[in-house]
């Protein structure tokens, strides 16, 4: 959610610019602050922000984006193992491989459905003992590479929209094999049946597969060991859910997530709320709505998809936890800032604000924004404090 002021909205972050009432009291009542949540030296991604924000230092954690991919879709890795994630992606079509643009890096949100005969198709003829491919959901797949040699310099689709690809194509040890890999799978796909309907219903084509966020099976300690709370996690990204089934936590789906703006927000907030109200000390709720509507620069459904959160799970969650009579804490952040003036994820301090039910309100009435949260003074550098500061263990 984490965003720039930008002109369009009177000069006004999203969050600043949404109606927030019920993000706003959580951050009246409580306290609100800024958190690092991205350390020095790693790229500003999900995968670094949320290991953060759920309590795990990636600085020594952190191998890479697409094994924890690999986890939430059931693929072990070996030692000596490499996953990539795998993305559906629209190339123009005219131009020699290196000189093509990005003119979609989701392929138009490409159904679940249509992805797994096109991952089928880059499979078959793609696919080796050593390196195969495993379908995911929507535009988000694997590649795994069984005792993969090389260092990579991988860019993500996301921070190239509408731009040539040559200059941002696998670089490093071993990096023609990906770049055949993906020049050939623009041969398998483009003329795709899957891709003709496509193109017939107006749709774009999910041309190519573009390869990234490397690495290898990360080792962390379980959230029940580190935390002693037994936990959930509801996501529609694979990345979170891996995140949460390697610490251990319960992975609770939830029909109609889809990880965009049409997300099913109310059933999101109902599954948390049935979670602790059953065996769960603990549930991390992510939504990926706001991220994505960045991306594509779609400045009204981002502050859309705030105020969705804030009606629809935020006030949802607070008025069944007040009619529960039970105690409990509410921890609200934003994992990384993704401006809708760049399309891209970014370094910069988030928002979060800690509200306690057991704990007296404070009287000064405060919005959850980043200047807000700035004005507070209180700062956290590291961001897998956060957790700690949250469940009292710091």
């Amino acid at each position: 959610m984490g965003d720039y002021p930008i002109e369009q909205l009177d000069n006004k972050t999203a969050l600043q610019y949404a109606r927030t009432p019920n993000f706003d009291r959580l951050a009246t009542e409580g306290e609100l602050g800024l958190v690092q949540t991205i350390p020095a030296g790693l790229p500003p991604g999900s995968d670094t922000a949320n290991l953060s924000v759920i309590g795990y230092d990636p600085i020594k954690y952190y191998t890479g984006r697409s094994p924890f991919e690999a986890a939430s879709l059931g693929v072990e890795l070996e030692p000596g193992d490499y996953s990539f994630r795998c993305n559906l992606v629209t190339l123009s079509s005219d131009e020699p491989f290196a000189a093509k643009k990005m003119s979609d890096y989701c392929a138009g949100e490409i159904s679940t459905e249509e992805a797994k005969e096109l991952i089928a198709a880059v499979n078959k003829h793609l696919g080796t003992g050593i390196i195969e491919f495993f379908s995911g959901f929507n535009y988000r797949h694997l590649m795994v590479w069984h005792g993969a040699p090389g260092q990579w310099e991988l860019t993500p689709p996301h921070d190239i929209s509408g731009q040539v690809i040559g200059d941002y194509l696998p670089a490093g040890e071993e990096s023609a094999k990906l770049r055949q890999i993906m020049e050939q799978s623009f041969s398998i796909l483009n003329d795709h049946p899957v891709n003709r309907r496509r193109i017939e219903n107006g749709l774009n084509p999910a041309n190519a597969i573009w390869i990234w966020g490397e690495g290898s099976k990360p080792l962390l300690p379980s959230f029940i060991e580190k935390y002693g709370l037994r936990g959930a996690v509801i996501s529609a990204v694979d990345l979170v859910k891996g995140i949460g089934l390697i610490a251990g936590l319960k992975l609770i789906e939830v029909e109609g997530a889809t990880g965009n703006i049409d997300t099913n927000y109310r059933g999101k907030a109902k599954a948390a709320i049935n979670a602790l109200k059953q065996d769960q000390d603990f549930v991390y709720l992510h939504i990926e709505a706001p991220d994505e509507c960045s991306h594509r620069f779609e400045i009204e459904n981002k502050v859309k998809a705030i105020e969705m959160i804030d009606s629809e799970v935020a006030k949802r969650i607070i008025e069944e936890l007040e009619k529960s009579g039970m105690e409990y804490s509410i921890l609200l952040s934003t994992d990384h800032a993704t401006p809708l003036s760049l399309g891209t994820h970014t370094k910069d301090p988030v928002p979060f604000t800690i509200f306690r039910s057991n704990e007296p309100k404070s009287d000064h009435a405060r919005k959850f924004d980043e200047l807000s949260a700035l004005e507070t003074k209180l700062f956290i550098q590291e961001g897998f404090r956060l957790m700690d500061r949250f469940l009292n263990k710091g």
